[in-house]
């Protein structure tokens, strides 16, 4: 897997109102930006902590002691001048990005080349219906999280650091135009809410392109995550991730359920609201992957899978369960071009 980018400075992709979309993942909203296959992009991102309550992000955050000239602008700005779609998800993604030459059947390659962050605090809430335990917490408490970026972590609390893992929650084409505009709190063969905390600097997601342009949104930046994302939320915070979003003609036309690889791992998900079905997607990706990878029979690839594969929970909480399962490089024979040519 090569990182390497061309020399041409990444085009910054600002979350102003005008380029954000709030609690949906449309299809047919124009492009925000336009990119030609290879090209890097800073996508500026803003999270959904403090934009929901009429007090607007100023007080919100402001009550937890962050100064006014702390909160983003463009937090400020969207809270004022746009409002999430009714029956839908929290978050806001920034997009669409119209790739050149993305075609329905074509596979899109997204390089996580660096993530910022643009504010050292995030805020992680919990209540009544949240999490894998939604009766724990008899009132709704969110706990505003500030960051020691020097140190690279989170102070949760006088005792407990956590060290920071940023990454992006959703990475998202555009949904299928008859099921369009969906919300952003499910995940699907489109990406989206995926939560998969692999995707961190280094790491390469692979989508299938579902409409022209593939029409690319990135959100729901967080700060760290464990697995499982268990009482709801991770620490949500706003990032700016570099991209390289790369098309791949006709490599997208199998893939079921996105796939995902860095340095050391290839990831392969499923995805359903139950989590038992997920877990049996999960292996049966693990299976082809590891017959297509190796030449093994099923059976063998079944074995191998039990043997040496990892299958975890990236998140139980959003309806949409995603499990994924974990392939060591070092198991085969690696061939870093695996995913590009599949």
């Amino acid at each position: 897997m090569n990182h390497s980018t061309q020399a041409v400075p990444p085009v910054l992709l600002r979350s102003t109102p005008e380029n954000i979309v709030w609690g949906h993942i449309p299809a047919t909203v124009p492009p925000a930006l336009r990119v030609s296959s290879g090209q890097a992009l800073k996508i500026d991102t803003v999270s959904h902590g403090g934009l929901r309550g009429s007090e607007g992000p100023v007080a919100f955050f402001g009550a937890a002691g962050i100064a006014a000239d702390q909160v983003l602008r463009d937090a400020v700005d969207i809270h004022r001048h746009k409002t999430p779609a009714a029956s839908s998800g929290v978050h806001v993604l920034t997009g669409p990005v119209y790739v050149e030459g993305a075609q329905p059947g074509d596979m899109l390659e997204v390089r996580i080349l660096d993530i910022e962050f643009r504010v050292p605090y995030g805020v992680n809430s919990t209540g009544p219906g949240y999490g894998v335990l939604p009766e724990l917490v008899p009132a709704r408490t969110q706990r505003v999280i500030k960051l020691d970026l020097e140190r690279n972590v989170a102070l949760f609390s006088r005792e407990i650091e956590v060290p920071l893992a940023p990454f992006m929650g959703i990475l998202a084409v555009a949904p299928p135009a008859e099921v369009a505009p969906v919300s952003t709190k499910p995940p699907g063969r489109w990406g989206g809410n995926m939560d998969l905390k692999q995707l961190q600097v280094g790491a390469t997601l692979y989508l299938p392109v579902i409409n022209e342009g593939a029409l690319f949104y990135a959100g729901d930046g967080h700060a760290v995550q464990g697995d499982g994302e268990v009482d709801g939320t991770a620490i949500e915070i706003s990032l700016t991730p570099t991209l390289q979003l790369i098309v791949h003609k006709g490599s997208g036309r199998d893939m079921k359920w996105p796939r995902a690889e860095d340095a050391a791992h290839h990831y392969v998900l499923a995805m359903d609201a139950d989590l038992d079905v997920a877990l049996k997607g999960a292996v049966a990706e693990a299976i082809s992957f590891l017959q297509k990878r190796a030449g093994l029979t099923a059976a063998e690839a079944y074995a191998l899978a039990s043997i040496a594969v990892d299958f975890r929970i990236a998140e139980a909480v959003n309806d949409v369960k995603t499990v994924y399962g974990v392939i060591r490089k070092k198991l085969l024979r690696q061939d870093a071009q695996y995913w590009r040519n599949a």
